[in-house]
């Protein structure tokens, strides 16, 4: 079954829209009802199903400033419920992210909802990222997904992520970040820009196609105008903010904006 998916995001070049959850119970942004909030991500999820994207990406992204690694119970029940709902109305699949660097939870939340993969960050390499030192926790991780047997659920893996500070392993190339995280038996390569919405440099991106047989997955910065420079190197595509009003994270999803780069990539499948 694992296989089979990443033998199809390879084959395909997925596009992963970004459903951006309103801010939960208990953050400082927080003003909506959970039924608001649930109502208000499957809105979201069905525009970019329609539109015709391959798969979709639920993240607390209103939840600012994040907890470095230690959501509360009401963030967990929160992504349930969301990802229950979503999961009923969507036939694509389906993953998560829980920032900021909460991987158990998002796995648990994915296991527990019938999701089919999470983002996670911090898995190998130690950096300090906003919310303060992030160690790495591919052997935990990796470990508590097989002692509650989710293991068909695959683990995307941000390499030299963004919003981070990587000065703690600067002696470390981009090449040994990649390689590292396929010994460590990542399910995917990220790789992203230097923050939301900022392109990946596309000498990243070659090196890391070119040392790994795993999924490279563009994580950040990608619009219609650029996708087509990374078209031969990656595999897959997380689309967030480009597909919002004014290209801006916190917006809603403009259906022409992302009808735009849907006919776009069409193009592309075709001609190249």
């Amino acid at each position: 079954m694992k296989q089979a998916t990443l033998q199809q995001i390879k084959s395909k070049k997925w596009i992963i829209g970004m459903v951006h959850v309103d801010a939960l119970p208990g953050t400082p942004m927080h003003s909506s009802s959970v039924k608001t909030i649930i109502e208000k991500a499957i809105e979201e999820a069905l525009k970019l199903q329609n539109a015709g994207v391959d798969a979709i990406l639920i993240e607390n992204m209103h939840d600012v400033p994040y907890l470095n690694k230690n959501v509360g119970p009401e963030i967990v029940a929160c992504m349930t419920a969301v990802s229950l709902e979503i999961r009923k109305q969507i036939h694509l699949p389906v993953g998560i992210q829980i920032l900021a660097g909460a991987n158990k939870e998002a796995l648990a939340v994915a296991q527990a909802a019938g999701l089919n993969f999470i983002r996670a960050e911090g898995f190998t390499f130690a950096h300090v990222a906003d919310e303060g030192y992030m160690e790495s926790c591919a052997g935990e991780l990796l470990r508590f997904r097989k002692t509650i047997g989710a293991e068909d659920i695959l683990i995307f893996t941000d390499v030299q992520k963004k919003h981070s500070s990587h000065a703690i392993t600067a002696d470390i190339n981009i090449k040994d970040h990649v390689e590292t995280a396929t010994y460590f038996c990542s399910d995917g390569i990220i790789i992203t820009g230097s923050s939301t919405g900022k392109e990946a440099l596309i000498d990243d991106v070659k090196t890391a196609y070119q040392n790994t047989n795993l999924p490279i997955i563009i994580g950040s910065g990608i619009t219609t105008t650029n996708i087509e420079n990374y078209w031969n190197f990656a595999d897959a595509f997380i689309v967030g903010s480009w597909f919002k009003f004014d290209g801006f994270w916190k917006n809603s999803i403009s259906v022409d904006r992302l009808n735009e780069f849907m006919c776009k990539v069409s193009l592309l499948r075709e001609t190249l």
